[in-house]
C-alpha cells in the first residue's frame, strides 16, 4: 500500500485512496461484502456491528472459521470484539445521514434471516 505524508497524515500513514492489492481502488472496496450501517433506520443493532466485525475479520484473515491453535483463536476473537466495540462507538459518534444508505443490512434481509434460521 501507497505511504504519504500529506496534510492531515504522518510518514508511514495509508493513504486510504491508494489504490489497494487485489484491483480495489478504495478503502470502501476491501471487503464489498459489509453493509453500511450508519442511516438505516431503526438504528443498526449490536448484532449487525458484530456480525460487520466478524466478516471484516474473516475476510483480513482469510479465515471462514476460528483458528484451532488457541493463541489464534483468542486473537481472532478478540479482533472481533475490539472491532465490534470501535465500529460501535464510530457509529455514535456520526451525524445522521440525509439519505438511507443504498442496502439493507443482511440481517434485515428476508432471505438472509430465513437461511440462518432467524426467522
Amino acid at each position: 500500500m501507497a505511504a504519504v505524508a500529506a496534510k492531515g497524515r504522518r510518514a508511514g500513514d495509508v493513504d486510504p485512496r491508494a489504490t489497494l492489492p487485489g484491483g480495489c481502488d478504495s478503502v470502501a472496496g476491501v471487503c464489498r461484502h459489509i453493509t453500511e450501517l450508519r442511516g438505516p433506520q431503526p438504528p443498526a443493532t449490536q448484532e449487525e456491528v458484530a456480525a460487520a466485525a466478524l466478516q471484516y475479520v474473516r475476510k483480513v484473515t482469510g479465515l471462514r472459521q476460528p483458528p484451532t491453535q488457541p493463541e489464534a483463536a483468542e486473537a481472532y476473537a478478540a479482533a472481533i470484539d475490539e472491532i465490534t466495540h470501535a465500529t460501535a462507538h464510530l457509529l455514535a459518534a456520526m451525524p445522521p445521514r440525509r439519505q438511507p444508505p443504498a442496502t439493507v443490512p443482511p440481517l434485515r434481509r428476508p432471505e438472509v434471516r430465513a437461511r440462518l434460521g432467524l426467522g
